[in-house]
C-alpha cells in the first residue's frame, strides 16, 4: 500500500519534469560523487556535448567559467558538497559558446555524499543582450569609441593600479577647431560623417582603440599609461594636430577642421582621474587661448594666467584708445643684393604698468574676444598712412587674421585704407595665414578677387605650419609665400629635413612666379644656408630688428637703402629672456636664485658669487622639473649653465624638460612642486647624518634684500 502511494505521487512529478524540458525552460541533470554526469535532460544534451554524449563526463569538463566573469569557481562549489545557485558557466568557445546558469543540491546516502541533482538554464540571449546594454552605456554609438563614462571608470582603474607602483600615466584631450562651421554649413549628418573619420585617425595613430574616447560633441580624449617623457608626448600631439588638420572628403565636399591638445600627466598633475583630467582641460583652454592648432602641457601657473589674462583682455580694450600701442617696423631684405625691398609692420603694446607685452600674449587675446578686427583696421590704416610719407618707395606688408579676412567689408577697408593715406596699392602687401582657407565657400574666393582687383599684394604666412595644401597656391593669387622661422631654424642641424622642405617651397614658388622671404634669420650660417637655397628675401635679426617709424625713417633718409648682414657665425639655441625666482641644489643644499635667460642647452642665473667653472648644480624650473647641469660660464653673480640633457618645447613657443620627477621622489629628497623659501634650504644631511655648510654665498649676503622685492 505504501509503495503504491509513493509511485502514484512520483508520476505526476515525472511528467511534470518531462513538460518542464520539452518546453525548453530548463534542463536537469544529476552527477555521482565523482563529478561525473549520470543524467541530463535529453533536450540540453545535444546542446552541451557539442556532438558527444555529455553523460558520463565531469562537470569540470562540460561546463567552463570566464574569468572576466567574476563568479565564485564552480570546482571550489563542487568541492564544498553543498548547495550552489545560478553560478554562470560557459559551453563551446567563439561563435558556438553558450552559457548557462548552473544550480545544484548536494545529495547524501546514508550519510555519505553521493552526488549532487542540479538544474541548468540556457542564458546566452540574456547576456548577449546585457553585454550590449553595457557596451551601450559605456560607449559612444557614432564613433564607437569609449565615452565619457567608460574613458573616467578607465583612467580611474588605471590611476589606482598605478600609485603603489608610482608609475605615471598621460591623458590628452582633443578639441576640434572650426567643426561649428561644418555642422552650420553641411548640416548634422556632415558633421557626425566628419566625426567617425577623426575617430578613425586618431586609433590609427595612437594604435588601441580602447585608449581613445569621444567625450560628447568635437571632445576626444586619450589614455597613455606609463607615458611621462614630455618629448614623445608633445611630438604625439604634432602628429595628431597634422593628422586631424589633413583634409576631409563628406559627401564629395572638402572639409577642413584643426584640433587643440591638452595634456596632463599622472602623477605630476594630478593623482586621481577628476584632477588629472580637469589639469589637461586648463591645458586645452591654454591652447586654444594660444591661437588653436597647438598643444600645451598642463603648468601650476595656468590658474594665475587665466587671472592674468582676463586682466589683459580688459585692459587691451582701451589700450588703442589711449595711445599704448605702436607699430615697429622689420625690413625684408634681398638675400643676394642686400637691398631693402620693403618692411612688415608689427605690432607692439606698451602697458603702462606691465610694459613691453609680446604679442605672443596679446595677439591671441584680441583674437579670441574678438578685439582683433579694431586693431587690425587701426594697424591697416596707420601702416598705410606711415608708408606715404616715407621717402623711399618701399612695400610694407601688413598680417591679417581670419577674423577680419572673413569679413565681407575688408576688401572695402582696405580701399578705404589707401585712398585715406594716398599710398599706391603696389606699395601694400597683405600677409594672410593659412586658417583662411578653413572657411568654405565662395566667400574665400570672392575675398581675393576683390583684393587682387584693387592692385595690392598677397602673402601666404607661415607656409607649411597650419593647414597646408597645395591647393592653396593653385586658387589663390598669392605673390609671395613666407616661410616660417621653425623651418630656418632647423635648417642648419645636420639630421634635420628642414633644408629639403625649404627647397621643395622654393622651387613650388619660382614654378608660380611668386617671391619667398625666409622669416627670423639671425645667424649667418642659416643666412648662407637661404642664399644657397634660393630664398629670395630674408627677414630677422641678421639685418636689423623691428624699429619704431621714426628710427625707420632717420635711416632711410640717412641713404642708407642696403644694411650689410650682422650676427653670429652660427645659430644658438633661442634663448628666452626672462625674470624670475627658481632654485639650484648643490650637494645638500638648495639656492633661490633668478633665471635671466633659458635655452633647449643652457641657462643664465644669477644669486651666486663667484662659482668655479665645472661646477654640478641641479636647476630646479618648478613642477617637478630638474635639469642636471654644470656651469660653462662664471661672471660675478651670473652663472652660465650646460644642461645635461636638452629641454623640449612645450608646445606655446616655450621650454620644458623632457622627464619630470614624481611628487614621491621629490618628498623623499626633501624638496616640494615648488621652489625652496628665500635663502638656502638644507635638503639632506651630509655623511655620517652632519650638517654641512652652504658652498657658496648668495648676493642677498652682500646686498639688500629689498633689491630682490620685485622678482616674481
Amino acid at each position: 500500500m505504501a509503495w503504491g502511494k509513493a509511485a502514484a505521487e512520483e508520476t505526476p512529478a515525472a511528467a511534470l519534469v518531462q513538460a518542464y524540458e520539452s518546453l525548453g525552460l530548463g534542463a536537469f541533470w544529476c552527477s555521482d560523487a565523482q563529478g561525473r554526469l549520470t543524467y541530463l535532460s535529453s533536450a540540453a544534451r545535444a546542446v552541451l556535448g557539442d556532438g558527444a554524449d555529455p553523460v558520463g563526463a565531469t562537470l569540470l569538463d562540460v561546463f567552463h567559467q570566464d574569468e572576466a566573469d567574476g563568479e565564485r569557481s564552480l570546482r571550489f562549489m563542487l568541492a564544498r558538497r553543498t548547495r550552489f545557485e545560478r553560478l554562470t558557466v560557459r559551453t563551446g568557445s567563439g561563435r558556438t559558446a553558450r552559457w548557462w546558469s548552473l544550480s545544484g543540491e548536494a545529495s547524501h546516502e546514508r550519510g555519505v555524499f553521493a552526488g549532487f541533482y542540479g538544474h541548468c538554464v540556457d542564458v546566452t540571449e540574456e547576456r548577449k543582450s546585457a553585454q550590449e546594454s553595457s557596451h551601450l552605456a559605456l560607449h559612444d554609438p557614432l564613433t564607437g569609441l569609449g565615452n565619457r563614462r567608460h574613458m573616467t571608470q578607465s583612467l580611474t582603474r588605471t590611476l589606482a593600479a598605478f600609485a603603489m607602483a608610482k608609475r605615471p600615466c598621460a591623458t590628452l584631450l582633443i578639441d576640434l577647431d572650426r567643426f561649428k562651421q561644418v555642422n552650420d554649413t553641411l548640416g548634422h549628418a556632415a558633421g557626425d560623417a566628419l566625426l567617425v573619420q577623426v575617430a578613425e585617425r586618431l586609433v590609427k595613430i595612437v594604435g588601441d582603440a580602447e585608449r581613445v574616447g569621444r567625450l560628447g560633441g568635437d571632445e576626444f580624449q586619450i589614455i597613455l599609461p606609463d607615458v611621462d617623457d614630455r618629448g614623445r608626448l608633445g611630438e604625439l600631439a604634432e602628429t595628431l594636430i597634422a593628422q586631424i588638420s589633413q583634409p576631409y572628403v563628406i559627401d564629395g565636399t572638402r572639409c577642413l577642421i584643426g584640433a587643440s591638445i591638452g595634456v596632463a600627466i599622472a602623477p605630476f598633475d594630478g593623482a586621481a582621474a577628476d584632477e588629472l583630467v580637469r589639469s589637461a582641460d586648463l591645458a586645452l583652454y591654454a591652447a586654444k587661448g594660444s591661437g588653436r592648432g597647438r598643444f600645451r602641457f598642463f603648468s601650476s601657473d595656468f590658474l594665475k594666467a587665466a587671472e592674468d589674462r582676463k586682466a589683459l583682455e580688459e585692459d587691451l580694450h582701451d589700450a588703442l584708445a589711449k595711445g599704448e600701442l605702436e607699430l615697429n617696423y622689420q625690413p625684408f631684405v634681398a638675400a643676394q643684393t642686400n637691398r631693402v625691398m620693403g618692411v612688415e609692420a608689427l605690432m607692439r603694446w606698451n602697458h603702462p604698468e606691465r610694459g613691453a607685452i609680446s604679442p605672443a600674449r596679446f595677439i591671441p587675446i584680441a583674437e579670441e574676444s574678438n578685439l582683433i578686427r579694431g586693431l587690425g583696421e587701426w594697424a591697416l590704416r596707420k601702416a598705410c598712412a606711415d608708408a606715404a610719407t616715407w621717402p623711399a618707395a618701399l612695400r610694407v606688408a601688413v598680417n591679417v587674421s581670419p577674423a577680419q579676412f572673413g569679413d565681407e567689408g575688408f576688401p572695402a577697408l582696405v580701399a578705404s585704407a589707401l585712398a585715406q593715406s594716398g599710398l599706391e596699392p603696389g606699395r601694400l602687401e597683405l600677409e594672410i595665414t593659412e586658417g583662411v582657407f578653413l572657411e568654405e565657400g565662395g566667400l574665400t574666393d570672392a575675398q581675393f578677387k576683390a583684393l587682387k582687383g584693387l592692385g595690392v599684394r598677397l602673402a601666404l604666412d607661415d607656409f607649411g605650419t597650419g593647414y597646408s595644401s597645395l591647393a592653396y597656391l593653385k586658387n589663390a593669387p598669392f605673390d609671395k609665400i613666407k616661410i616660417d622661422q621653425s623651418f630656418v631654424r632647423g635648417a642648419t642641424r645636420p639630421e634635420s629635413r628642414n633644408r629639403a622642405i625649404i627647397a621643395a617651397i622654393v622651387a613650388l614658388a619660382q614654378a608660380l612666379g611668386m617671391e619667398t622671404t625666409a622669416e627670423g634669420v639671425e645667424s649667418f650660417d642659416q643666412f648662407d644656408a637661404m642664399k644657397a637655397l634660393a630664398v629670395s628675401h630674408v627677414q630677422g635679426y641678421i639685418y636689423s630688428e623691428p624699429l619704431g617709424n621714426a628710427a625707420f625713417v632717420e635711416r632711410l633718409t640717412e641713404g642708407d637703402w642696403t644694411i650689410e648682414p650682422s650676427g653670429p657665425a652660427r645659430q644658438r639655441h633661442q634663448r628666452q629672456a626672462m625674470f624670475r625666482r627658481v632654485g639650484v641644489v648643490h650637494e645638500d643644499h638648495y639656492y633661490p636664485v633668478v633665471l635671466r635667460n633659458l635655452s633647449m642647452s643652457g641657462a643664465l642665473i644669477e644669486g651666486l658669487m663667484e662659482v668655479p667653472l665645472g661646477t654640478p648644480f641641479v636647476l630646479d624650473l618648478g613642477d617637478g622639473q630638474l635639469v642636471v647641469s654644470r656651469v660653462s660660464r662664471s661672471m660675478g653673480h651670473q652663472q652660465g649653465l650646460e644642461f645635461e640633457q636638452e629641454l623640449v618645447a612645450d608646445g606655446n613657443g616655450g621650454l620644458c624638460t623632457r622627464y619630470r620627477v614624481s611628487p614621491y621622489q621629490l618628498s623623499a629628497a626633501g624638496l616640494s612642486l615648488g621652489t625652496g623659501p628665500n635663502g638656502p634650504t638644507q635638503i639632506n644631511r651630509g655623511p655620517n647624518a652632519k650638517v654641512t655648510m652652504p658652498a657658496f654665498a648668495m648676493v642677498t649676503d652682500w646686498s639688500s634684500p629689498a633689491a630682490w622685492s620685485d622678482v616674481a
